[in-house]
């Protein structure tokens, strides 16, 4: 293939989407199946479980999805009892969301089955190419952003 040839399967972007496809689709099915929560869903408790309240905003600066997803994903979780609205005292036109006490019940029965998804992803890579692995991921993250 000559230097100036484009080929997709090649292509950075495609490579990654593709992968972040295939295992977010892999995960998904553990918390779809039995705890019916979609993508966004979970994504929004993720982030809410590992930095605790937040702003609507902050959550769509974290998870990198549209607003729109965002606000659908938190009006969802809102109406299922997994996360309550809270008074922002810094800024009167926004919210802190927060996982409820059952979000939080839900979150932590939802990890330790996502980390053991993640141990069968990773398994074929030994513990010094999973280091590299992460590595190599931030170093583009850090120059893509």
């Amino acid at each position: 293939m000559s230097k100036d040839a484009f080929s997709l399967s090649e292509f950075l972007p495609y490579q990654l989407s593709i992968a972040s496809n295939a295992v977010s689709n892999r995960i998904a099915r553990v918390y779809h199946d039995k705890f019916g929560l979609k993508v966004t869903e979970w994504r929004v408790m993720a982030i809410l479980g590992d930095a605790g309240a937040l702003t609507q905003r902050d959550l769509t600066a974290r998870t990198l999805m549209d607003k729109v997803a965002v606000n659908r994903a938190c009006k969802t979780l809102e109406q299922r009892g997994l996360l309550a609205r809270l008074p922002n005292k810094q800024d009167g036109r926004s919210h802190h969301l927060q996982l409820t006490e059952q979000g939080t019940a839900t979150h932590a029965k939802i990890v330790p089955l996502a980390k053991e998804v993640e141990r069968e992803l990773l398994a074929p890579l030994g513990k010094e190419q999973q280091a590299q692995f992460r590595s190599l991921l931030e170093q583009i993250r850090t120059q893509a952003g």
